[in-house]
């Protein structure tokens, strides 16, 4: 019988000491679990930490967790970074879809993309992110043959703090869009037709704003002097209306008084023209009226020669006395002068 008893008791023992050991291996497996196999190096920078980039040596990697080329590249940069108080670096990443405002401040196209930063001075660093090539950067400093983000490309200016603002306002509103076609399972072009109504609203609440902020700082004139300055106006536009008015009569005077000189001028041409070819017949002409003159010249000479050949040279001497006066010579040259006119007269009416 005590046989019998003690059977079924050590059974018992047996089987809740084994429900004890379960238990204590269920509660130590999930501490065992979330102890972290090792720690990364890794800084994450984020939009409000990001400022110690400006500070130091170091070397920042932009990644998105879908990019095959970004995770490539993971197990080198654990290594770069593990190396990173040797070669008196920082080593930082940046996930794009996390923070899409620094994406937009270091404008980030293409992934993964790289950057090494001096004491506030930025450069892109376009090798592989191999950690030999990442090693050889830093100690041979060949960063330094690489040109600087300087100006409005700087991270850190002004320029790039509004291409954060409006990097980060896209990332929020992709955010809202897959909450809304993936978690709340709206259509897509519900969505989209949402987005499009909100844009218009937006405008339109800005555009009020603008409005009743030039409506607090606009300052209306008193009326005595809106109505003196409308009078002032009218009184310009009234003067220059007069003015317009003038220049065109002046100018319509001038084009009346060119078309009478060009006028005149022609006139004054054809004249001249006239005058020229009168010339030219009187040229011709007056080759004629030599010739008639030369030959009353002849005539009138004819029967002096003829009376001196007849007295011969005796009677001239004898006879040399009775010569003709100068009262004859001077009748002669007075016939000769009125035919010289007369054939004169006859040429120009020809």
């Amino acid at each position: 019988m005590a046989g019998g008893r003690r059977g079924p008791l050590l059974t018992a023992l047996l089987v809740a000491w084994v429900a004890a050991a379960a238990a204590a291996e269920a509660e130590a497996g999930p501490e065992q679990a979330a102890l972290p196999q090792e720690r990364s190096l890794v800084r994450p920078m984020t939009a409000s930490n990001w400022t110690l980039v400006l500070e130091g040596e170091w070397m920042l990697k932009f990644y998105a967790p879908w990019c095959p080329s970004c995770q490539q590249t993971d197990s080198e940069w654990e290594t770069f970074a593990k190396n990173g108080e040797i070669l008196q670096i920082s080593v930082g990443k940046v996930d794009v879809i996390q923070e899409p405002g620094l994406s937009g401040r270091f404008f980030v196209t293409t992934l993964p993309a790289f950057f090494h930063a001096k004491d506030g001075i930025f450069r892109r660093y376009r090798g592989p992110g191999v950690y030999e090539d990442l090693q050889n950067y830093i100690l041979e400093k060949k960063w330094r043959s690489v040109e600087p983000l300087t100006g409005w490309k700087s991270p850190a200016s002004l320029t790039m703090s509004g291409m954060a603002g409006l990097f980060s306002i896209s990332g929020k509103i992709w955010h809202l869009h897959n909450y809304f076609t993936v978690t709340l399972g709206v259509p897509a072009w519900c969505s989209y037709v949402f987005f499009i109504i909100a844009t218009l609203i937006f405008g339109l609440f800005m555009g009020l704003v603008l409005v009743v902020i030039s409506e607090c700082f606009y300052l209306p004139l008193p009326r005595h002097l809106s109505e003196g300055s409308e009078q002032n106006l009218r009184s310009e536009e009234a003067h220059t209306t007069e003015q317009l008015q003038d220049a065109e009569e002046e100018k319509d005077d001038s084009n009346e008084e060119e078309n009478k000189d060009s006028l005149v001028d022609d006139e004054e041409e054809k004249e001249d023209l006239g005058y020229e070819e009168e010339a030219e017949e009187d040229e011709e002409d007056s080759p004629a009226a030599g010739m008639d003159e030369k030959r009353s010249d002849a005539r009138d000479q004819g029967p002096l020669r003829e009376v001196q050949e007849d007295e011969g040279p005796g009677g001239t001497e004898d006879n040399a006395p009775e010569q003709p006066g100068p009262a004859g010579a001077e009748a002669v040259e007075d016939t000769v002068r009125q035919r010289r006119s007369q054939h004169a007269d006859k040429g120009p009416s020809a």
